[in-house]
């Protein structure tokens, strides 16, 4: 191929699929520099990845070799969906804010445009849409905004969320497709795609209050146009990740998320606690 390799990896559940596609970024995917390189960085390991995880419920759900802790994982899953962080983006107006530029929870739930009064919560008008559609193409989400992010220093790598139902066998299933423009494969990739799941959860239940009906989980589907490991951390990815895959069994390398919810919910407080002392 000439070109960014084009790779496609599925799995049961989430651990299998990510799990997967590092291994098949590893062997298959491109050397190429990036934009936050040292000088005596390796090049990045690169590809465009398309994963499907056809279960995105189904145990195991948490891989042990993420960069990260439970705690880690509880606390983005909850500034995705919960919108714990949105008190640290900065005020536009003010030229001396170095907050954040934005959060996922804000630009999905509370998207700003200038001009317009209000805010677009499109999480809401997806579930909406599909409450009175099932079967629309046109319930997604976008976080780009053209105006800022062509400039900003770290403009957002989430760019959509699409969703649609289907019916199988008497069950009305909620299908989602993200889009990455930029995903970092081993620090990153994981906790996003948790988070996400999460989101996907919330849709449905929401779906399932508007329309009085039951609709389950379906596939869900991660696209990264630019899905990648960086050569700054090869040594720790091959350390942790590659040579756990010798040492364990998928069962050793992985948990229930069952298992271990309660932890992490338990951590709640504890993150509350420590988002309000930040900013």
């Amino acid at each position: 191929m000439n070109g960014i390799p084009v790779l496609n990896v599925s799995g049961k559940s989430i651990a299998e699929a990510w799990e997967k596609s590092l291994i098949e970024l590893h062997e298959k995917g491109c050397d190429i520099k990036t934009m936050y390189d040292k000088a005596e960085d390796p090049p990045s390991k690169d590809s465009t990845m398309m994963i499907t995880i056809e279960d995105p419920l189904a145990e195991p759900m948490i891989h042990k070799d993420f960069p990260g802790g439970l705690e880690d994982l509880q606390e983005y899953t909850m500034e995705v969906v919960e919108g714990i962080k949105n008190h640290l983006i900065r005020d536009p107006n003010d030229p001396d804010d170095t907050r954040w530029e934005y959060t996922y929870n804000e630009r999905l739930f509370a998207y700003k445009v200038p001009g317009l009064d209000g805010v677009f919560d499109q999480i809401e008008n997806i579930a909406k849409k599909l409450a009175e559609t099932p079967y629309s193409r046109r319930a997604q989400a976008i976080t780009w905004q053209v105006w800022e992010d062509n400039k900003c220093y770290d403009p957002a790598c989430l760019q959509s969320v699409w969703c649609r139902i289907i019916e199988q066998d008497g069950v009305k299933y909620l299908n989602m497709n993200i889009r990455f423009r930029s995903n970092d494969a081993y620090k990153a990739a994981f906790m996003n795609i948790f988070a996400l799941v999460q989101l996907q959860k919330m849709i449905a239940e929401r779906i399932s209050e508007l329309t009085g009906e039951t609709i389950k989980i379906g596939r869900y589907v991660h696209i990264a146009d630019s899905y990648h490991i960086y050569g700054s951390y090869f040594n720790e990815f091959k350390k942790r990740f590659l040579e756990g895959l010798e040492r364990r069994d998928f069962e050793g390398r992985t948990f229930r998320y069952e298992d271990i919810k309660e932890i992490m919910e338990e951590a709640r407080p504890m993150i509350m606690e420590k988002v309000k002392n930040m900013g």
